[in-house]
């Protein structure tokens, strides 16, 4: 994994805890599932419960991107965080 996508993604993952704004839902949930898959490839663990409604959310969205290479979610991820201001 090249250092420079690797630093690239480290960096969005601190900008964009310094937003001015709260993202919608979706967004959220995308941005997680982003994360996710490209910090640790594709989706592993159990579902969560069906009361654990966020957590089903998040798992669910992470299983979306199964297959998804790691280098392109992690290219992504650093895409939406510039979309997103960060």
């Amino acid at each position: 994994m090249p250092d420079d996508l690797q630093s690239q993604f480290e960096q969005a993952s601190l900008d964009i805890t310094r937003l001015g704004h709260r993202p919608d839902n979706d967004t959220l949930l995308r941005i997680y599932a982003l994360y996710k898959q490209g910090s640790e490839g594709d989706v592993h663990g159990d579902k969560p419960g069906f009361f654990d409604f966020v957590g089903t959310a998040k798992y669910e969205a992470w299983a979306k991107l199964s297959g998804t290479p790691r280098q392109q979610a992690m290219r992504d991820y650093i895409q939406l965080v510039r979309d997103l201001g960060g």
